[in-house]
């Protein structure tokens, strides 16, 4: 089926305002949002309810995980300058900040594993307390996100990018919606940081 068979692949719908990939990714979002929501809530809950509650910067290695927020942070600024490259019709430059923004991931996952393997070294797993299931859990979750958005950023950077050459707003509409995720991966650790490890 081509891209003319399928509507509004390119153009936006009359009725949503939005091409149907970035309606879609919107409604995925908002599902993730309800996830992510759902164990803020918990987190929350537990450290209302609990006397005792340990505070994050004692406990978890603050300086790592505040150079993870610049490299995610510099991923998300990176992604954006791929997809306006696109817009620019520069497929060079886009290669050029897509591989930043792969490279970049994998350098927030290398950091999160010498966090995590630090804690196991130590014994410290999500069995230890409340405070380290919820902060594996989060934080491994999220890294479980990190590592989607690679997949997907590292197929629209190879085979994907074909596409390109056949039909590049419909290509660059693709980008656009996985930097709508990546943007959410992003904003995600940006309330992760301070709530885990800084309060």
């Amino acid at each position: 089926m081509s891209a003319e068979e399928i509507p509004y692949t390119i153009d936006a719908h009359p009725v949503t305002g939005v091409y149907n990939g970035k309606f879609g990714i919107w409604l995925f979002l908002a599902s993730e949002v309800m996830l992510f929501g759902a164990l803020f809530s918990t987190l929350v809950l537990l450290r209302v309810g609990a006397p005792n509650w340990p505070h994050g910067w004692e406990l978890l290695n603050v300086p790592l995980a505040t150079l993870n927020t610049f490299v995610l942070i510099g991923s998300s600024v990176t992604m954006v300058m791929a997809w306006a490259s696109l817009k620019l019709e520069n497929i060079g430059r886009f290669k050029l900040y897509m591989g930043l923004t792969v490279l970049l991931s994998f350098v927030f996952l290398v950091i999160k594993y010498f966090e995590y393997t630090h804690k196991f070294h130590l014994g410290i797993s999500p069995a230890t307390n409340n405070f380290y299931a919820i902060y594996f859990t989060m934080t491994g979750l999220h890294g479980l996100h990190v590592v989607g958005g690679i997949i997907v950023n590292l197929y629209l950077l190879f085979p994907g990018r074909a596409l390109w050459d056949t039909a590049p707003g419909q290509f660059t509409n693709r980008v656009e919606c996985a930097g709508l995720y990546w943007h959410f991966v992003d904003l995600v650790w940006i309330f992760l940081f301070p709530i885990l490890y800084l309060l």
